[in-house]
Formats: structure tokens, sequence, C-alpha cells
């Protein structure tokens, strides 16, 4: 249950569903909860329990894989609290908490919840996201056994739910928040971060709390594609995230451009409108959103090569699931003498750590260590020595996986997941290697002046924009005007110079976000753009066109510069002047919703740019495909 307020002309707020059951069986609130006895009113004007919590409806909204759209799960939010008398859901939880009855209101709630959850078609795959009210985690004993009750009920498993938490009311001291993951984990619980970012305490509560999940408050997600410290500061979080072993669920994200910079900062899931608002309605869910699995495909040419490395070097070594007995534990390291630690998934094949074989040691070698081992009542189960270990998705780009790893003192390695399913475990050793490669690969497709890449990987940038036609996409082709009388005036050696001096403008000057530089070859250059708009491309190309235009003139004699222009011959052999190196631009704008079009035509068209640029004053010509 989340406390997101709505408008009341909120669209998605229906009928109320009172005495509905998830599978439309119709059944009296109170009846279905003999253990909650909600008598009384909430207040002067608004009505009794029972008759406020029979009118409270759940809106589901989910949690997709940044990569692959498949749904991981949903967040339950609350519905109909202003028909219940109530402005916003934090005003009824108030009322209940002053009413003495925040524990049975939220566990009312909480039923509806899983109810309307274990109607989804694929609610066994899934989990569910459910806001917990920290004041209920010192003061409410039955807080687990209860929620317990309602999935056994429903026949859900408890490792489907996962508990939010967040700073809007005060933990308590490290002490007590320190000892917050055991009751989560004893009970098999899912716990996350909610709104991380909006509070004082943050990175406290991160540390001492030990989360599954984090969940970026929306304030970091707003206008970051145009806010530079927002992405600084969220790369950062993501980072810290990922070396606790910690899954980043970006919330609130609600553009396309907001999307694309989540995904290259590392984020593993997001939520918001831009993948489904909250609704009511189950049947207007879905497993698997299709349009963030192309936008996802639109650009994994660019770190495909990243995959396979990654995919060739992982070692799918056996996970032990959370339940095995601690016997079976020690007969796979004797087993396997050559692990000293084995990773650990839950039920759903999702990893939660590794167990290392020396603590096992360290405990069955102290005092009545053996004995308490053979007492399955007394003695310690695996969850006990579960640590926490870096975890990346299969698809994030090597150099990132390489900072997660190089973060962390004493790390074993990379835990890899694909979907969030456990896929194997990257070494150090396997890790280098992969680097290794990507860098000789890079090596070979660069261009030896510029140290960009050549034609081949600009071909394949191409490719991926003209296939991604649902998504804006900007091309922009770069040739140098006058640079023959230029190289045969001062020779190729201060050619060169000009194109490495371009090359290096390109890299200061052109937005490093969603961009793509290449060098085609000789004096003709490529940048790509893509969530980026227009008018900003624009901005950025004639700031370029300009500052080389200064820049170079350093290359000329004085009595040159001062004339603006040098003698030379023109390709048919005459004599003329001509003016001073500069550099036009053909700016290719593929809006999004376009036709299919071929590289040839693309080709044709940008042909016609550059002449049409290069008798332009501004050095620019523009052009947008149907």
């Amino acid at each position: 249950m989340s406390i997101e307020i709505l408008p009341d002309s909120d669209p998605l707020r229906p009928a109320s569903m009172v005495g509905q059951a998830s599978g439309g069986e119709a059944k009296p609130w109170d009846r279905r909860q003999p253990h909650l006895p909600l008598r009384g009113s909430a207040g002067p004007g608004i009505g009794p329990w029972p008759f406020i919590l029979g009118r409270l409806d759940i809106a589901l909204q989910p949690i997709v894989n940044i990569h692959t759209g498949a749904c991981f799960g949903y967040e339950a939010l609350l519905r109909n609290f202003a028909e219940s008398g109530f402005a916003s859901p934090l005003e009824l939880l108030e009322a209940a908490h002053r009413a003495g009855r925040l524990a049975e209101v939220e566990m009312a709630v909480r039923e509806k919840s899983i109810g309307k959850f274990a109607g989804l078609p694929d609610h066994d795959r899934a989990k569910l996201f459910i806001n917990l009210d920290n004041r209920l985690l010192t003061t409410n004993h039955t807080l687990f056994a209860g929620t317990k009750t309602v999935l056994d009920a429903y026949r859900i498993g408890e490792p489907a739910i996962v508990f939010e938490i967040s700073e809007r009311h005060p933990l308590g001291p490290p002490a007590v928040v320190s000892g917050i993951p055991k009751q989560f984990r004893d009970h098999g619980f899912g716990l996350a971060i909610d709104d991380f970012g909006t509070g004082f305490s943050g990175l406290q509560m991160l540390y001492f709390a030990e989360p599954d999940f984090l969940k970026i408050d929306r304030f970091f997600i707003s206008d970051i594609a145009s806010n530079a410290k927002k992405r600084l500061f969220l790369s950062q979080i993501v980072t810290i995230a990922h070396l606790l072993g910690v899954v980043v669920l970006a919330e609130g994200v609600e553009t396309e451009r907001e999307y694309f910079v989540c995904k290259d900062v590392g984020c593993d899931l997001l939520q918001g409108y831009f993948i489904q608002r909250p609704t009511t309605n189950t049947a207007e869910l879905r497993s698997q959103y299709e349009t963030i699995g192309r936008l996802s495909l639109s650009e994994r040419r660019s770190v495909s090569s990243d995959h396979k490395l990654i995919s060739e070097q992982v070692d799918p070594v056996v996970p032990i699931a959370i339940d095995t007995a601690m016997d079976e534990v020690f007969e796979r390291f004797r087993v396997e003498r050559e692990r000293t630690f084995f990773p650990v998934i839950n039920a759903n094949g999702e990893p939660l750590g590794i167990v290392r074989e020396q603590e096992l040691k360290s405990y069955a070698f102290s005092r009545f260590g053996q004995s308490l081992m053979a007492n399955k009542r007394l003695g310690r189960k695996l969850k006990d020595f579960l640590i926490r270990c870096p975890m990346a998705d299969i698809n994030t780009k090597a150099e990132q996986i390489l900072q997660f790893y190089s973060t962390v003192d004493s790390s074993e390695g990379i835990i890899i997941v694909d979907d969030m399913k456990y896929k194997g475990f990257l070494s150090a050793k396997s890790l280098l290697r992969v680097i290794n490669d990507k860098d000789l690969a890079a090596a070979r497709e660069q261009n030896p002046l510029s140290k960009m890449p050549g034609n081949n990987t600009i071909h394949e940038y191409v490719s991926k924009a003209l296939e991604s036609t649902e998504t804006e996409w900007i091309l922009v082709y770069f040739d140098f005007d006058n640079f023959k009388p230029f190289n045969d005036l001062y020779g190729f050696r201060t050619g060169d110079r000009a194109i490495v001096l371009f090359a290096e403008l390109i890299a200061k000057l052109l937005s490093r976000q969603n961009r793509f530089a290449g060098h085609v070859g000789g004096d003709d250059f490529f940048v790509g753009f893509h969530g980026m708009p227009l008018d900003s491309v624009l901005r950025e190309t004639n700031r370029l066109i300009s500052q080389f235009g200064r820049e170079v003139e350093s290359f000329y004699d004085e009595e040159t510069r001062h004339q603006g222009w040098v003698s030379g011959y023109d390709r048919g052999g005459e004599p003329r002047r001509f003016g001073l190196l500069a550099v036009s631009a053909a700016v290719m704008h593929l809006p999004a919703g376009r036709a299919v079009h071929s590289i040839d035509e693309i080709s044709g068209g940008i042909a016609k740019l550059k002449k049409q640029a290069k008798a332009s004053p501004e050095r620019l010509a523009i052009g947008t495909t149907p």
C-alpha cells in the first residue's frame, strides 16, 4: 500500500468494490476477516471502520525489468479513500493511528492487496510491493504472522511479498534499525526502502536496514536528462546500492529520456506513467511491456559485444537454495573442494548472496558448533551465513561491472543475473579477460589517428537508429571545407593535427549523454544523438562549428589569417582562392513514428544536405525524414 495522493478527478478511481474478493466472489468484508474486530467510528461524519475499509480499493502499478520490459512485480496503491471521507491515504492512516487501530487497518488493506494480487495470472512469477508504516515495526508483534495467514489462504509464498519502509516516520536508533533486516529475512519477506532521497538520513537507513530493493524517489528522476547534478547523484546511489547487492528501482519514470538515463546509470527496475498508470482493473495489466523491450533492444547493439563477452566468461556454478539443510551445504563444499563459496538463491531463482566456506568452518569448529549443527531445531540455518555480494545484469556494460568490483575489498567477484534471475558468477580473472578482449576489439575497429570508432561501428549505429522508428534519433555528418588547399599549403602532418583537433572538440563540446561519435575517415566525422531534442543538438553543433573555425586559425601564418584566404588549385587543376579551413554539418532528423527507411535512402539525403551545408553561411543544413 502506498500513500500516493491523486486528485479526486483521477480517472482511474472506480466505483467501490465492497465485499469483493479477488476472484469476484462476493463476501462480506468483516466475515472474511474475523481476526480484525474493527468497531467504532473513525471520526465525526466519517463512519465506522468496517464501512470505511469495505469501500477502499486497491490499484496495482507494474514494476518492470529495465532491460527487457518483463513485469517483475506490482506496487499496491490505495484507492477510494476520498469516498471513505479522507483527503489522502496518509490522512486515513493518521486517523487509524490516533484511534489505536493502525495495525488493524494496515492488515485489512494488506489482505485486500494480496487478494487482488492473487487474481493475476502471473502472480506466481511476480512480487507484490506493499508499503508498511514504520510505526508498526516495533509495536506490532503480529505483523508477520497475520500476513502469513493471509498468504497461506491464497497459497502464496512469503518471498512474493516485499515490504516498503521509508523515512516518513523515524525508525529509531541504529540498534533498532540494524535488527530490521533479520526480522524480515527470518520470515522470508523482502525489504525495500521507499522514496529514497526525500529525507536526510537515507544513507544511514541504507547502511543499517540492508534492503533487498532501493526505490529512488521521483525527485531524482524528474528532468534528469537535462540535470547533470541529478544524474551524478543517481549514478553514485546506484553504484553504492549495487556494491551492497541491492536492486535499484527508479520510481516515477514518465518520459523516454528519463528511461534512457535511468538505464544508462545502471538502474535495474522502473515504475511510472511511462510504463503504465496504476489501475484497479487487473485485466489492463500485462506480463510483458513491449515498448521497454524495443527501446532496450535499440540500444543493445552498442553493448552486444559486452553481452557476448560476459556470457562467454560467466561461470554457471550451480547455486544453493536458501532452504537447503546445512548438512547438504557442507557436503557441497566437501565434494567440490575447489569451491570456496557458492551463490545462494531463493525459490524464484533470484540471488540472495553467497555462502563462504571460511564462515562455515569458523562456526563448525567453534565451541559447541558441531553439536548445534547436528541439532536441526537449535542449529543455525543457511540464511544465517548469507553474505551480500555485488550483482549486475548481463546486459550491463563491462566498465560498469568493473567499477562495482574494484570498489569492494575482498570481493570474490560479481553475481550475474538475467531478467533478475541467477545466471552465473563472474570472477576477477574472468572480468579482466572481458575488459581486455573488449579493448582489443575496440583497438582493431577504431581510427588510428583520432582513436574514434570507424565505419563498421558507425554502420551498426545507423542501422539501429533506422530500426527504432518509434523513437527520435538525430544523425549529424561533419565534413571539412577547404581541406585540400590547407593540406597542399601546410602538409599532411598539419592536416592530421586539424583532424585530431576536431576529434578533441567533439569529445569536449558535444554532450556525452546519449550520443555516439565516430570517424568515417579523412576529414569526415559522424555523431549520432538519441534522447536529445533537436534544438539542443543544433545548439551544440553550431558551437562546435564556431569553435573549430576559431581554433584552427592558429594553424595558419599571420599574413594568411589576416587576408582570410589561400591560393591553390581546385580538383580540375585550375588556380583559385579558397577560404580558411572550416567544418560544415548535415543534420538528418529521424522523428519518432517515422516511416521505415533504408541506409541508401538516408545516405542520399545526407549527400544533398552536405551540399546545402557547404553553401550555407551557417555551414549547417537540416533535413527531416517523413
